[in-house]
């Protein structure tokens, strides 16, 4: 347990799961005997609700201000498999995904000073959770870990394995600490690593992820903006994207730093439910329904793998977070800084960094990096639709006609010390610029 953590709670004592009545047996529920020792310690002022080694199961779990679960070396908490001991919960901070109530094994909403820690692990089970429907993520399927407009949480050293959806989210939430986590999320469809949600002040650190969809991704599905965010020294695997700000940015981000981390290939290759093996990029940077985003610095990546490594799209879906609150306008993006990023083994479609006619993305610099793409000698060099209004993602416009990087729509783009090459011979240029201002 960390220095910090043992501050926060002072010399409280602990309340063990099994003096409340909880059984190491896994044909049996222990929600009531756990959710008994959370509320006996919130009652007592806070501390640590300990799991202790074995292998215990649940349903829905509701974590106090003050209180911290900790599970022990060898613990293993399990989620229950049947939909039936997930409680509903509709939160009071409204945004695209909370107008129902969703379901989720660890919630918080309106805490202060809480959060999971411990060497232990939690197995949601999610494979069971079968997607029937879109758009069916903590309503169908339930979320491991969510938390809402709570501020000065902590997650530290704990091991996450196969959410029913998405593994985190944190939604609207100061004051995060998101430390030295192992998540494996390959269980069903949208098994995210991580979403960070509207939330201000975060560091996220020393994670290995390992996620079938997106891995650590930024998102904003209210007008609440991502801002003041650290992402540093972190492992990580996906079959979408390694990386992202977005898909949803009503409100946008600012201020984030992405720094010394290695995107690769997952190790287990015969398990794929979506997207590709490979992966699709290592750094996607998106606005599409509104929203500013402004300054975003990105350095010290290694990328081996993924089908376009950078991915920087301005665009105009506007989609609107509610009914009868339209996006007026399109959004905004600019001051984006990326250096020293070595990407190997990419694929043949090249990255690109795209505005809309009218509404170009501005001030982009790119520093000392080095790209390695696949290459094709049968590629033909035509130019992509522009395709305002579909989804983002950096296969969008499919083989672009520039092995290295297409620029449409673009102002002040900066172009320093980057190597780009192929594998094999491409007839298509390094390099390809349509209505866009280059500064070398």
């Amino acid at each position: 347990m960390s220095s910090a953590i043992i501050a926060a709670v002072g010399f409280a004592d602990d309340h063990a799961i099994t003096d409340y009545g909880a059984k190491a047996d896994t044909t049996m529920l222990s929600t009531e005997s756990i959710q008994q020792a959370i509320d006996a310690c919130h009652a007592e002022g806070g501390g640590r609700v300990v799991i202790p080694a074995g292998k215990f199961k649940t349903g829905s779990l509701f974590l106090k201000s003050n209180v911290y679960l900790y599970l022990a070396p060898g613990a293993v908490l399990y989620g229950s498999k049947d939909k039936r001991d997930y409680k509903p919960v509709r939160p009071a901070f409204l945004s695209l995904r909370t107008w129902e109530p969703t379901i989720q094994l660890i919630y918080g909403e309106n805490l202060c000073n809480s959060g999971i820690c411990g060497k232990g692990t939690i197995d949601g089970q999610g494979e069971v959770f079968v997607k029937r429907k879109e758009k069916d993520e903590g309503l169908e399927r339930p979320h491991l870990i969510r938390f809402v407009t709570s501020k000065s949480i902590t997650v530290e050293d704990v091991t996450l394995r196969n959410s029913g959806c998405w593994m985190q989210h944190y939604l609207a939430c100061d004051d995060l600490q998101l430390v030295n986590l192992r998540i494996y999320n390959r269980a069903t469809k949208n098994n995210d690593a991580l979403d960070l949600d509207g939330c201000h002040n975060v560091t996220v650190r020393g994670l290995i992820c390992d996620s079938d969809d997106d891995a650590i991704t930024l998102k904003s599905t209210s007008p609440r903006l991502c801002e003041n965010i650290s992402i540093s020294n972190c492992v990580i695997s996906s079959h979408c994207n390694a990386i992202k700000l977005g898909t949803e940015t009503n409100g946008g981000f600012r201020n984030i730093v992405i720094s010394d981390c290695v995107v690769k290939p997952s190790d287990v290759k015969e398990s794929k439910i979506f997207g590709f093996l490979e992966g699709i990029s290592g750094i996607s940077i998106e606005m599409v329904d509104g929203g500013v985003l402004d300054g975003v610095v990105v350095s010290n990546i290694m990328i081996r793998g993924t089908r376009s490594p950078i991915f920087i799209r301005l665009g105009n879906r506007a989609r609107a977070y509610a009914e009868g609150v339209p996006v007026e306008g399109v959004g905004v993006l600019r001051n984006v800084q990326i250096s020293n990023v070595m990407a190997l083994d990419a694929g043949e479609i090249g990255c690109s960094i795209t505005g809309i006619p009218g509404h170009p993305v501005e001030n982009v610099t790119l520093r000392n990096t080095t790209m390695e793409f696949a290459g094709n000698p049968e590629r033909i060099m035509k130019e992509p639709e522009e395709k305002e209004a579909n989804y983002p993602e950096a296969t969008m416009f499919g083989v672009l006609p520039s092995y290295g990087f297409f620029v449409r729509h673009a102002r002040n783009v900066k172009i320093e010390g980057v190597e780009l090459r192929t594998k094999e011979f491409d007839p298509r240029p390094a390099m390809w610029f349509d209505d866009a201002e280059i500064v070398r």
